[in-house]
């Protein structure tokens, strides 16, 4: 089906090659479909057959062997590669390839169709969502074994088909609101170099019959007011609404531009709302808990501390916590592979993460508090100077899943470890520009809080890079 659209706006970027990319992408609808349904159906196999197939066995490689090739997908090229897409070009990823969006705003078409309730509006949800399935999938070891593969991605899955079923039509609620990583990808896409904005003067002058809706319809699944979108962070960079009215047009922007802004979709109330909640989730999750995460396995301090623990409960006679639940959903348990978690494993798991986040983050909020101080800007906002290491802090976690599962197969890279370290200096290096920039006064004082803050979780890094 044709689309008249009108001309492009705001002025600089009309019929520039961004521009008509987007057009391209409203006018190739069907094109971007099928897209989608193939990641469905890639996703579905390689997230549910894996688990239902017996472990591979220590001769087999990725190349013959559909679990080992399906983890080397998800976590050794799938994720880096989407954490780098939502850092470079925004949501793309959730509006063309994500499967959990194209199916939860599918069913939502035959759904009940209810209103959004007021509990699902709640800005918390997708800071709980990302620490609950962080620390969740390593106790179940989500990285090696396809069952709690399933068991997250696909449980995720059904909650989106779910949701889908009972609220909106034709909409996204899941994923605007829900998704464990929804509130991850918004703080990501402020550093994006692209964006979908809306010139609003030639979209409030746009001919009367242009302005109807029910002639011009633009579904915006994300549940966006196309009107005030100016490069939101909810944006899923469909380009379903490109040239409405003449006046939404994709174009260049800045990289982290949109951290130094305001994000003129939401209100002032829904600013000061989210504003806290992102700052926790960018900084107890994003840049402590994530750190935790990717960390406890290397941990010299965590083999040291089990085997305390270890010694105290054995001279104690407390032999429960030593014991395995036994459950593969609860903790891990695969004992043809030698690898069982007690209930003291478990725990410390837990306790290493949770301590990791609550020592980081308690460091950083310290630091942006003191130049809250200084500059006259709320900690929270400061605090967006981080996304642009934090971002490059999730690229390197999983990137050591990527090496690693090369290693496997014979493949190193030894040049590996001196471009974590530099990427991860770079991206230190742009977060105190971006507090120079963002501060009007004592900007000194904002660099030197920027770059202490960030010391902690660099030597935390430094320290896993080159020691351990």
């Amino acid at each position: 089906m044709s689309m008249a659209v009108g001309r492009i706006g705001p002025p600089g970027i009309a019929g520039g090659r961004l521009a008509r990319l987007g057009l391209a992408m409203r006018r190739h609808r069907l094109a971007i479909q099928t897209v989608q349904w193939v990641m469905v159906l890639c996703y579905a196999v390689l997230v549910t057959v894996p688990a239902f197939l017996p472990l591979p066995a220590a001769n087999t490689h990725l190349w013959n062997n559909l679990t080992r090739f399906a983890r080397f997908v998800f976590w050794g090229v799938w994720w880096p590669l989407v954490i780098l897409s939502v850092m470079g070009l925004g949501r793309f990823w959730c509006g063309v390839f994500c499967p959990e969006g194209t199916l939860s705003e599918w069913v939502s078409h035959y759904g009940a169709g209810r209103g959004i309730p007021r509990w699902m509006k709640w800005g918390g949800w997708p800071f709980i969502a990302f620490l609950g399935t962080t620390v969740f999938g390593q106790l179940t070891s989500i990285y090696d074994y396809p069952k709690p593969m399933l068991l997250i991605l696909g449980g995720s899955t059904a909650a989106a088909v779910t949701v889908g079923l009972l609220y909106g039509r034709g909409k996204r609620v899941w994923c605007r609101h829900l998704c464990p990583v929804t509130g991850v990808f918004a703080l990501l896409a402020r550093t994006a170099s692209v964006r979908f904005r809306t010139d609003r003067d030639i979209w409030d002058a746009a001919p009367a019959g242009h302005r109807t809706s029910r002639t011009h319809a633009v579904n915006c699944a994300p549940l966006i007011n196309i009107r005030r979108l100016d490069g939101s962070s909810a944006c899923h960079m469909c380009g379903r609404c490109a040239g409405e009215r003449g006046a939404v047009a994709l174009a260049w922007r800045t990289p982290g531009a949109a951290i130094l802004e305001t994000d003129a979709a939401q209100s002032r109330s829904q600013l000061r709302e989210s504003a806290g909640w992102q700052a926790r989730l960018l900084v107890f999750g994003m840049l402590g808990a994530a750190l935790g995460a990717f960390q406890w396995s290397a941990s010299p301090w965590f083999v040291i501390a089990k085997l305390h623990a270890t010694g105290w409960l054995t001279a104690h006679t407390v032999p429960w916590p030593l014991r395995a639940p036994g459950h593969w959903w609860l903790l891990t348990h695969y004992p043809q592979s030698g690898d069982v978690f007690s209930w003291l494993e478990g725990a410390m798991i837990f306790a290493y993460i949770g301590s990791e986040a609550l020592i980081v983050g308690s460091w950083i909020v310290a630091w942006m508090r003191l130049a809250e101080g200084f500059t006259g800007i709320a900690w929270q906002r400061l605090a967006e100077v981080l996304i642009p290491f934090a971002g490059t802090s999730l690229f390197i976690g999983l990137s050591f899943l990527t090496s690693s599962q090369l290693a496997d197969e014979g493949v190193y890279l030894p040049w590996a470890n001196t471009a974590r370290a530099a990427l991860l200096a770079a991206a230190a290096a742009w977060s105190v520009a971006l507090a120079v920039r963002l501060a009007t006064r004592h900007r000194a004082a904002a660099a030197a809080a920027t770059l202490l803050a960030l010391a902690l979780p660099l030597a935390a890094w430094t320290v896993q890079i080159f020691f351990w």
